[in-house]
């Protein structure tokens, strides 16, 4: 069953934004795992050679990582300020 937001969804709400930026971490980590593990399998499947997937593998998974790093550490999902507003007007 997919999450129920129990009001109208707004960028501005922080609970919401750290709810879509969690999600969209998920897809992140859902892409790797499948085109990651098909990449390998084909290449161990056929035998193939390839040198690039160490680097996709790696640089990809780094990605990650720094994904996962500025949604679960660094993201501030505070109330915006007075500032921000004005700027936006």
């Amino acid at each position: 069953m997919p999450p129920r937001w129990p009001r109208e969804p707004d960028r501005n709400d922080p609970a919401y934004r750290r709810l879509d930026d969690r999600m969209n971490f998920a897809i992140h980590v859902a892409l790797f795992s499948a085109t990651n593990s098909g990449v390998w399998f084909a290449r161990l499947v056929q035998a193939q050679p390839w040198t690039w997937t160490g680097w996709l593998t790696g640089v990809w998974a780094l990605a990650l990582v720094a994904h996962g790093v500025y949604i679960f550490a660094i993201a501030d999902y505070s109330t915006p300020s007075q500032n921000q507003n004005i700027k936006s007007s």
